[in-house]
């Protein structure tokens, strides 16, 4: 795995220098099959397939905490703005956790994102484009 590319690509996704399908490209460049967002731990893991993974902070303060219940139309509202209209990355998360996602998993092969609540609840994205 390319540690230096990935780090680059956690940074510009925070710092908002890119949208997600050229993170995406940068991060199978750097041999990630597929990254783990936790946003109760504020931390990304990014994973091979052979089993590697390096983990990088999500450094923003003032987030709001988890809601306890998802709510996965307000879920998808969020992702179709972030689609549409490039929303911030903050943004996206800030909307995601009041919208009760504690995290999600990003599966670049797979091209999908399953997105999962406190309570086991989950919602599962395609990448736009992707063949199901």
């Amino acid at each position: 795995m390319n540690t230096a590319l990935i780090t680059a690509a956690a940074h510009a996704t925070l710092a908002g220098e890119k949208p997600f399908p050229q993170i995406v490209a940068m991060l199978i460049e750097a041999d990630v099959e597929f990254y783990h967002v936790d946003y109760l731990a504020l931390r990304k893991t990014f994973y091979s397939g052979e089993g590697a993974f390096v983990s990088t902070p999500i450094p923003m303060e003032g987030l709001p905490s988890v809601a306890a219940d998802f709510d996965a139309a307000a879920l998808r509202a969020n992702i179709l703005d972030s689609q549409q209209n490039g929303q911030s990355w903050r943004d996206f998360t800030s909307r995601a956790m009041r919208s009760g996602v504690q995290g999600y998993f990003a599966f670049l092969r797979g091209q999908r994102v399953t997105y999962f609540g406190r309570q086991g609840d989950q919602h599962t994205e395609w990448f736009p484009g992707a063949k199901r």
